[in-house]
């Protein structure tokens, strides 16, 4: 298979609209209910993972699961998004440490108890063995602008929305191709632009582990919301 040679984006600010034919072949509606039907079911059985293993997962599977996150929509088509993927044990051992001391903060006292009242169900606690267990992390930042190699800034819109849209994007990527995945918060998160190096116009937004769950891994016992109680049809 050739590897397909992927253009450079560059800033479109200012340019002139330029459209192009867009004619993707029609499904037809038997195949789209199959379709459907099945990813449904597959999405379905998607499930946020705190205990991995910590095998080896294939390198490209998680590429192309980030590249699909990419296709996201965003405003202005700003692409405001960045993903880095963190193999290193010193790294992920480092934002565990970090991670844990904020955590541990918020568990004594910051979340409040309303709060807390809302995880307890979950299993959660301040120890967060994912962030070393799982093979990889993604850690996903916006740039809340664009920084030009000569300094130039420009302001990116919708920023939260777009991000939000692409991580989504991407826990579904890694469920279909067969990973398991976790979306980490911790409050506050600037300790990941130091320990990345990322530059200004960064802020993290989340981390997400991924690998396979562990052989004993186990996940709450929740029910999701039936669709008449999330869709309301006019």
């Amino acid at each position: 298979m050739t590897a397909t040679i992927e253009e450079r984006w560059e800033p479109t600010h200012g340019a002139p609209y330029r459209p192009v034919p867009y004619r993707p072949e029609r499904m037809e509606p038997a195949e789209s209910l199959t379709r459907s039907a099945e990813l449904r079911d597959r999405m379905r059985q998607r499930r946020t993972v705190r205990r991995f293993s910590s095998d080896p997962v294939p390198d490209q599977v998680v590429r192309d699961a980030i590249a699909c996150a990419a296709t996201a929509p965003s405003g202005a088509h700003q692409q405001p998004w960045t993903f880095v993927l963190v193999r290193d044990p010193q790294i992920r051992s480092r934002i565990r440490e970090e991670a844990e001391r904020e955590e541990r903060t918020s568990y004594d006292g910051r979340l409040g108890e309303e709060w807390l009242a809302a995880l307890r169900p979950l299993g959660t606690d301040a120890v967060k063995t994912h962030l070393t267990d799982a093979p990889a992390l993604i850690v996903v930042f916006q740039q809340r602008y664009w920084l030009g190699e000569d300094g130039e800034k420009r302001k990116h819109y919708y920023v939260d929305e777009s991000v939000g849209i692409a991580v989504g994007m991407l826990l579904s990527a890694l469920h279909l191709s067969g990973l398991a995945a976790l979306v980490h918060t911790p409050s506050p998160m600037r300790f990941l632009s130091q320990a990345l190096e990322r530059p200004e116009n960064e802020k993290a937004f989340a981390v997400i582990p991924v690998g396979y769950p562990a052989e004993d891994c186990q996940v709450p016992d929740l029910r999701r919301k039936a669709l008449d109680q999330v869709m309301v049809e006019i």
